[in-house]
């Protein structure tokens, strides 16, 4: 079974999901998005209280909001930061661009990192992820699907009720319309949804009632999921 935890950091409220397997005591992280060390002491205390180690951060995309606590982990952890390279520009280009629009200043956010791809499978903690690049909100957005959990991490490309921005530097709407309607709409119905901000849902309930998806709506699989727990923190 793999377990998922949900902390939600930052002033855009930003969700950090934590996953690993039944027997593992090792943890990925996606998006850590902790703006001041109080988070960063609730991340380290459930590793604790959980006997976990994080093995790995991957990023859904550049956004600071998405990578603002990944510094912190690695002056504690030496660990790999997966990003899809057409997003380093991205990051690289926060301080007057998206975080100046949003009001905050501070340096830009530079680490190493290992790229991922559309297609690439990453076998971590027990389980795997398959890297969906979902371009259309950020060149390198990208979705993580565990097809054998029937969970997708959805980043910003697409929310409970809602899609991506696409103002921002890099945005396109027809873009992540494309990206929406063939990589995300085609995935079962019964999948759940931990998108990057607000509550999760599930691929049959955005299907037919997310307004900016209307012209794909459809009935098909239009019932709940009753896939793995998911918690909030």
């Amino acid at each position: 079974m793999l377990h998922t935890r949900i902390f939600c950091f930052n002033p855009l409220q930003t969700n950090c999901v934590l996953l690993w397997a039944d027997g593992s005591d090792r943890c990925t992280v996606v998006d850590p998005g902790m703006s001041s060390p109080e988070g960063t002491d609730q991340l380290s205390a459930f590793f604790t209280s959980h006997s976990l180690t994080p093995e790995a951060i991957i990023l859904t995309h550049g956004h600071f909001d998405h990578v603002w606590g990944v510094k912190k982990l690695l002056a504690l952890y030496d660990i790999p930061v997966y990003l899809h390279p057409a997003d380093k520009d991205i990051m690289k280009q926060i301080t007057g661009g998206f975080a100046g629009m949003e009001g905050f200043n501070f340096l830009k956010h530079e680490f190493p990192t290992l790229p991922l791809a559309d297609g690439q499978v990453l076998g971590l903690s027990g389980f795997s992820l398959k890297v969906i690049h979902t371009p259309g909100h950020t060149p390198g957005g990208v979705c993580l699907y565990s097809a054998e959990n029937s969970l997708l991490l959805s980043g910003d490309t697409l929310f409970a009720g809602s899609i991506g921005r696409t103002d921002l530097a890099g945005g396109d709407y027809d873009v992540l319309m494309q990206s929406i309607k063939d990589k995300i709409l085609t995935l079962p119905g019964e999948t759940d949804v931990i998108p990057g901000h607000g509550q999760p849902t599930s691929i049959a309930r955005e299907a037919m009632y997310n307004p900016f998806l209307e012209p794909f709506n459809q009935a098909d699989g239009d019932s709940p999921s009753e896939g793995i727990p998911i918690h909030f923190v």
